[in-house]
């Protein structure tokens, strides 16, 4: 059983975004590169990382560079509990077969890395009104048609083939939720974990994308109430939220995990009575995402220690 000391809490790469400061692509940049970036990680007390491919796609690195990164995080004294993927949905329409192809080197090489889990989702890339707005969830992103049962079926299947190559090679599959997607709400979360029925397939409960949006959301301790049985992995983060029905406005920003209108405290007990045993993911937008990752790691083993973790 994990305890508040060992358990793993990774910090999220995405606070780097996928190039250096002049511009060169992460994956094309040298390992020193890689190297300054993740001492920043290991700086500020972690010692798990989780190498989303919105910072370095392992995917698509040749042979020769994924080496190269293992020596790195070796050389940062850091470990990989968990591989999450950003806005490569395996049903795209473009690059759909390119993403499914790329989610099977990452598994491949997960147990490489250490990684227990391998999280999917289905959001696509940001739209120009997206990248443009102050925080991307202000604008309207890419919709999953979920009246088109063809496509539906195919993002089932595929999932479903991550899933038993997952299985081969000792590797869970977490599904992220995010709005709009087959994964929008904690209904179509369970139900579209319930339809791929994989025993090494779970629900990543990331729904800080949803209590961010500006339109209304379903009761929270509700919603968590229906996917933390499927819990197997989990992004967290947290937003401060705030509702005025005289003129239908709302109001959110990111906060630290102990600050925003989720109650972690209570959510993470919880998730311990239901069994959850997955790694932590700490995640952040705006300021200083990685300094408040770090204070968000620090509540988490301290919410676990009070529950006798």
């Amino acid at each position: 059983m994990r305890t508040a000391g060992s358990w793993p809490i990774a910090a999220n790469m995405l606070s780097f975004g996928s190039t250096t400061a002049d511009g060169t692509p992460n994956a094309d940049a040298p390992a020193e590169a890689w190297r300054a970036q993740l001492q920043q990680v290991a700086d500020l007390g972690f010692t798990e990382v989780d190498p989303t491919d919105a910072w370095l796609s392992i995917g698509e690195l040749s042979d020769s560079r994924f080496a190269e990164l293992l020596t790195v995080l070796k050389e940062a004294g850091l470990s990989v509990p968990s591989v999450s993927t950003t806005r490569r949905s395996v049903v795209d329409a473009r690059h759909g077969s390119d993403y499914l192809r790329f989610g099977h080197t990452i598994i491949d090489r997960a147990p490489e890395l250490g990684a227990e889990v391998v999280s999917f989702g289905f959001m696509q890339a940001l739209t120009p009104a997206q990248a443009s707005a102050l925080w991307f969830w202000l604008a309207d992103g890419h919709h999953d048609d979920l009246g088109d049962t063809e496509t539906y079926r195919l993002a089932v299947s595929r999932i479903r083939e991550l899933a038993d190559h997952a299985r081969d090679v000792g590797v869970q599959i977490s599904l992220e939720m995010y709005e709009d997607t087959y994964l929008g709400t904690s209904e179509l979360a369970v139900r579209f974990a319930q339809d791929v029925d994989r025993d090494n397939v779970g629900l990543n409960p990331d729904l800080g994308n949803l209590v961010r949006l500006h339109r209304p959301v379903e009761d929270i301790p509700t919603m968590f109430e229906k996917v933390l049985p499927l819990t197997n992995f989990w992004h967290i983060k947290n937003y401060a939220r705030d509702e005025d029905p005289a003129t239908g406005s709302y109001a959110t920003h990111p906060t630290p995990l102990v600050q925003g209108v989720v109650n972690y405290r209570a959510v993470i007990r919880r998730a311990l009575e239901l069994g959850f045993e997955g790694v932590f993911v700490c995640e952040h937008y705006g300021s200083d995402s990685l300094g408040v990752a770090a204070i968000n790691r620090e509540y988490i083993r301290e919410v676990l220690r009070g529950a006798g973790r």
